[in-house]
């Protein structure tokens, strides 16, 4: 597991797996922390099958509310510097402007979907809409990552086990 996550779960006296876990990676990565939380999701998973959905869900919502924490960092933000706003409608705002909400359906893209989230609440999207596109884009990250995980043969995982054993 990633040491910084260990870390947090240790100082917060939380277990390092469960279905806390998948919520709490899930949401620190979709900060402006450089964490991912495919791993930690993949793991209880591969452990736990027959908890898919709820886990899939349960790394959804996480994202989805960390992704919103940006939003609101943005919108805080925005109320905070209103004389740099007219100096900043450059192209990506009327971009964002343009597309509106539905520009949240690539909040999953790592490097740019948590800039993309501190946008929205800087332009002052409406939130619920901004929250519904960000939830169906986090959605479909993770089905897509989890299942392309799912075709890397076990021998694979055994093997990059092995050696991180070794090191």
């Amino acid at each position: 597991m990633d040491p910084f996550f260990e870390h947090f779960f240790g100082w917060f006296g939380m277990p390092s797996i469960g279905l806390p876990a998948v919520f709490v990676s899930a949401f620190v990565s979709a900060t402006l922390l450089p964490v991912g939380s495919e791993p930690i999701l993949f793991g209880y998973i591969t452990i736990n099958p027959h908890l898919y959905w709820i886990a899939i869900f349960v790394a959804t919502v996480g994202n989805t509310l960390g992704g919103m924490l940006d939003w609101w960092l943005g919108f805080v933000a925005s109320k905070g510097i209103k004389s740099l706003e007219i100096k900043t409608k450059g192209r990506l705002h009327k971009w964002l402007e343009a597309w509106g909400p539905k520009i949240l359906l690539l909040s999953w893209l790592p490097g740019f979907g948590d800039p993309l989230c501190v946008a929205a609440g800087w332009l002052r999207l409406a939130w619920l809409p901004c929250m519904v596109y960000m939830f169906f884009g986090k959605l479909l990250r993770y089905l897509t990552m989890t299942w392309l995980l799912t075709l890397v043969p076990d021998s694979v995982w055994h093997q990059l086990g092995h050696w991180l054993h070794i090191i």
